[in-house]
């Protein structure tokens, strides 16, 4: 196992997927690595310059190893409702709502984004590396359209994007447009804390979209600017930071959860939970002095006392120190606290900081 910045890369295997625009990538020198079962491109030119230009300007991601079902029919909504952790009657036409599947113990098996593309009919956009898992789930109880493998989809992030892209849409909804000759729904989403868009287009004209976006300006960004970014605004990363054995409300994910809804698988172990108290909570902290980036699975100390562990971790580009996350016992996750971080044999100071790091200036 291998670690750039935060993200979690696997050994080669020769079973891995790629996605349409893989020749794009070793075309432009991108640095290859597995992960969640693809070959995805971990950075092309660096993962610092990449971060910035997101930051700065505007990147674009190649993530179409992500999969994308839709679920439809008269009892689409009534069944979402019965899985999701959200409440889907809250998603307007074309409006966009992140949510949580969570098996009978309330443990998290996927966060994912659902759109209403009409009354009767949703796309749902999953983790890749949870295709398979989540799928069978959902055709265990509904019925869904996998659409994962003739999708391709593409993240163009950055102040910049709205600007670049040239469409109209609010942020957190869905349309379809033409974009520079290739039919798309887009989406005005994203995972980086910038304006961006997601574009799902057709597996087959990816590498013509992809061409078109950085001719007009966007930078070719990998994984790792994507887990910077990404771990400046405390986004949770599935397998990382959220797991079967983490529930939403210990993750701080409670306000997509909506306990006040009619019954949701998980939704009674919550309740209890919620009764009983926290015992943990998934805190953010950031060095305070010179060390080596935080890395998952390192300890984290209150004094002498274990309180916990490092889920993500990684130097951040924006504040220029190490930051991370993880899971503390609930009386030292107030923003303030002071921790200590043990890398290897040593003990580093850190403090407990309020989510997320990276605020965007007004």
């Amino acid at each position: 196992m291998r670690m750039y910045y935060g993200a979690v890369v696997m050994p080669v295997s020769e079973s891995l997927k790629r996605t349409p625009l893989y020749s794009a990538h070793v075309a432009l020198g991108a640095k290859m690595v597995p992960f969640g079962g693809w070959e995805m491109p971990v950075y092309y030119s660096s993962i610092m310059e990449e971060h910035h230009a997101v930051r700065q300007r505007v990147g674009l991601f190649d993530i179409s190893h992500m999969g994308e079902f839709i679920i439809s029919g008269p009892q689409a909504e009534l069944k979402l409702n019965q899985l999701l952790t959200n409440d889907i009657r809250r998603c307007a036409l074309g409006q966009a709502q992140y949510s949580l599947l969570c098996n009978d113990d309330s443990g998290i098996i996927d966060d994912l984004i659902v759109y209403r593309l009409n009354a009767d009919k949703f796309l749902l956009v999953v983790n890749a590396s949870n295709i398979a898992g989540d799928l069978a789930w959902f055709r265990a109880r509904l019925d869904v359209e996998d659409h994962s493998g003739a999708t391709a989809a593409l993240a163009l992030q950055g102040p910049d994007a709205a600007q670049l892209l040239g469409i109209r849409i609010p942020h957190f909804h869905i349309g379809s447009f033409n974009v520079f000759g290739v039919e798309c729904r887009a989406a005005r989403t994203g995972y980086t804390g910038e304006d961006g868009f997601e574009l799902l287009c057709h597996a087959g004209d990816a590498a013509r979209l992809w061409t078109e976006l950085l001719a007009r300006g966007a930078q070719p960004c990998g994984l790792g600017a994507r887990d910077t970014l990404r771990m400046e605004m405390c986004y949770p990363l599935h397998g990382q930071d959220i797991t079967t054995a983490t529930t939403p409300l210990e993750a701080g994910l409670g306000r997509f959860v909506a306990l006040d809804k009619p019954d949701f698988i998980g939704r009674a172990a919550l309740l209890a939970q919620q009764a009983r108290g926290l015992t943990r909570k998934l805190a953010a902290f950031k060095m305070i002095e010179k060390a080596p980036p935080p890395r998952p699975h390192y300890p984290l100390f209150a004094g002498n006392r274990r309180i916990g562990e490092v889920t993500s971790g990684a130097p951040s580009p924006s504040l220029g120190i190490g930051i991370g996350m993880g899971y503390v016992e609930a009386d030292a996750a107030a923003p303030g606290t002071p921790i200590g971080v043990q890398i290897r044999d040593r003990m580093f100071a850190a403090v407990i900081e309020t989510k997320p790091f990276w605020k965007k200036k007004k």
